[in-house]
Order: C-alpha cells, then structure tokens, then sequence
C-alpha cells in the first residue's frame, strides 16, 4: 500500500472511531465501509476491522463501565455462547463472492438501524436465559464471519424486544463488542497465520480518534447528525458490495 493512500484510511480510521465512539460504539461495520470503498482485499478487511473494534471497544467499556451503566446479570447469557462461536466464526474462511454479499447486508442493516433505533425510553423486562444464550450464539458466529463485533445486531436487538435500556443496551454491547472482537480475531489469526504490516498505523489512528470521541460524546454532542452521515457511509458500501 502507498504511503498517500494508508494515510487516507488513516484518517479515515480516524473519523470513524471518533463517530463511533462518540455513540458508545466500536465502529467495525464503519472500518469494513471505508475499507471497502478503499478497495482492500476480504482477507485484510476482516482482520483489520477486528483489531480496530478491540481497541476502540475497550475504550467504551471503559466510558460505560465508570458510568454505571454496565449489567453483568444481562451480558453473561449472551456472551458465553456468543465468545466460542465468534472464534469460530472467525476460523471460517468463506468464498470472496459470499464474504462480500454478506458484508453488504451487515452493513446495509447497520445503515438501517442507524437511520431507525429511536424513541422513548421504556423499562427493561427480564430476557429469559435459554433465548439470550441462542441469540448470543448466533450473534457471535456472524461477527466472527463478518468481521464485525456483534454490536450492531444485539444493540437493535436488545431495544426492539425491550430487554433493556438505550444507555444500559450500549454499555453491554461495548464489553460484548470487545469480547466478540478478541476471539473472532483469534481465530482468524489461527487460521491465516497473519496480519496487515500497516496495521499499527491503522490503531493509533483508531486510539486517537477514540479517545477523542469519547470525550466528545461524554460532554453530550448530539448522536442524531452523526448517525446519519455514518448510515450514508453504510448504505454506500453495502449498495456496492450487495451488488458488486
């Protein structure tokens, strides 16, 4: 990769996590739009977005955890499933032409719920163990395929059934970001034996922009005009891959 290019993504990386984090957010599916519409190979995609999202989550759990907001009684049933399948998820090679539609969608559906999750804030009602080990597992093994953290599908997910709170949904998706995020780039590291030589490059872009981000969105910036451009981002990407 040029050096004029890698300090683009650069800084793309850069306003991504800083968007991301700012929501209490990781910003895989942000890393896997710009990534794409750079026009890097799967292989490098999905490695690349783990690591991001590692680094990025941690900073939110942080925010999140000293807010007081964090539930170990809600995280636990889907992540003890969702870690092991997200490793192996991971592990899972899947042919260009599958990887790249199923991106598309995960994006797309990223977009969506960006454009979408809005309203009220209801009380939580208690989500039955067995159905948040089931969803857990099957939310890890598509962020270990996909690349992603698993934020965006149990966010949306955790508002819509009504197992949560906004602020509370965010703060258990950020460790299970973190956590999906580890064993899914394990795997993949298992599996293909390396990583991108830039990447360090790509972190301190990602660390800076998060930390940046995260202060913003603790000082109360508003969410709405930033989920809309990101959603743009999105749409863009997954139009492109979905129909490549």
């Amino acid at each position: 990769m040029s050096i004029e290019l890698l300090v683009a993504l650069a800084g793309a990386v850069f306003l991504i996590a800083v968007l991301y984090s700012s929501v209490g957010h990781a910003g895989a599916s942000g890393y896997i739009a710009v990534m794409t519409l750079f026009g890097l190979a799967p292989m490098v995609i999905k490695p690349t977005a783990l690591a991001l999202n590692i680094l990025v989550a941690s900073i939110a759990t942080l925010q999140f955890a000293r807010s007081g907001h964090f539930s170990w009684k809600l995280f636990w049933p889907f992540a003890l499933l969702a870690v092991p399948a997200a490793f192996v998820g991971g592990y899972v090679a899947l042919p260009a032409h599958v990887f790249k539609v199923m991106l598309g969608f995960v994006l797309l559906f990223a977009a969506l719920r960006l454009l979408f999750t809005a309203g009220a804030e209801k009380p939580a009602r208690t989500v039955p163990v067995w159905l948040a080990l089931a969803c857990g597992a099957v939310i890890g093994l598509l962020a270990g395929l996909t690349g992603t953290g698993g934020g965006i599908f149990l966010t949306p997910l955790l508002l819509f059934m009504g197992w949560a709170r906004p602020k509370q949904a965010a703060a258990v998706s950020a460790l299970f970001i973190l956590v999906n995020s580890t064993a899914g780039l394990l795997g993949n590291v298992s599996s293909t034996r390396q990583l991108p030589s830039y990447l360090w490059v790509l972190l301190v872009a990602a660390a800076v922009g998060g930390a940046l981000g995260s202060y913003l969105g603790s000082n109360r910036v508003p969410a709405t005009t930033i989920k809309r451009l990101l959603a743009g981002v999105l749409l863009i990407a997954g139009g492109k891959l979905v129909l490549a």
